[in-house]
């Protein structure tokens, strides 16, 4: 059932809560988009701002996500909303909320994979890394009374289904992986603007794939809590498997429009040793 029951619509909202996570969450916004600015000076390469704001403009696809994973943002008199989809309104810190728990990990990732910094066991702490973030950020703000996930989710941590924290860290490692792709073979500053194609698909593919089983299973009309359970740890597990299949995708460090220069005095280095 898609539609959100009564009791949750009519959830009081906590204007406390609301104000602490729209400044607050902006304010950092703003500070991790100067980390972006850095980063491309040092790089002398836009891909850290593009990634931060791909986060943001991603955002607006989370009505999509919302649905699926039944989230619903409380929207009681006074709530700072900028549109209203498949009659979920989304808060005015939706798209900071995206820059924090997205962006501002991936710009670490793809960094030390370009420098040649990333092992298999550091992209996992990455992810573990992500899950913590998520962990807080959304502990903090259903408790705060401003949005909730009102589904027959399993495995909660006060109030915030685990699940949802291991596909967000899927997530964030899926999206970092494919823009160290991207920084590894442009070979122009204006193909760093595929990272606004690259977030949305990673975002809902890494969410809705690996999650699928978990998403049927909480909306499943017959379904059951022990079905619910099963799904869960499945959708977990698939979680897993993504990141694992992201080390195995990790492309070597520096750019590959440098290769070609090193190549040919390799090829002949050995063959004068032969």
């Amino acid at each position: 059932m898609f539609g959100t029951p009564p009791g949750v619509l009519a959830h009081h909202l906590n204007h406390a809560g609301q104000n602490v996570l729209s400044v607050g969450s902006w304010v950092l916004t703003a500070a991790v988009l100067a980390v972006a600015v850095q980063l491309c000076r040092r790089a002398r390469n836009p891909i850290y701002v593009c990634m931060v704001l791909a986060a943001g403009v991603g955002a607006f696809a989370e009505p999509l996500y919302d649905v699926m994973f039944s989230l619903y943002f409380y929207s009681g008199h006074g709530m700072q909303k900028t549109y209203t989809v498949f009659d979920i309104p989304q808060p005015v810190w939706a798209y900071s909320g995206y820059v924090i728990l997205y962006a501002l990990p991936a710009l670490f990732i793809v960094k030390e994979i370009h420098e040649g910094r990333m092992t298999a066991r550091r992209l996992w702490m990455w992810a573990g890394v992500e899950l913590l973030e998520s962990c807080v950020f959304e502990i903090v703000g259903i408790n705060m009374d401003t949005y909730t996930y009102w589904g027959p989710h399993v495995f909660r941590i006060w109030h915030y289904p685990i699940v949802i924290g291991v596909l967000e860290a899927a997530q964030v490692i899926t999206f970092s992986v494919a823009c160290a792709n991207l920084r590894y073979r442009m070979s122009d500053s204006w193909q760093s603007l595929a990272t606004f194609a690259i977030f949305p698909v990673t975002m809902l593919g890494a969410n809705f794939g690996a999650g699928a089983a978990v998403i049927i299973a909480t909306h499943a009309q017959d379904g059951s809590a022990a079905w619910t359970r099963v799904a869960t740890l499945l959708s977990i597990a698939m979680a897993a498997v993504l990141v694992r299949f992201m080390i195995a995708m990790l492309p070597p460090p520096g750019r590959a429009v440098d290769l070609p220069r090193t190549e040919p005095a390799a090829r002949t280095l050995v063959g004068a040793r032969s």
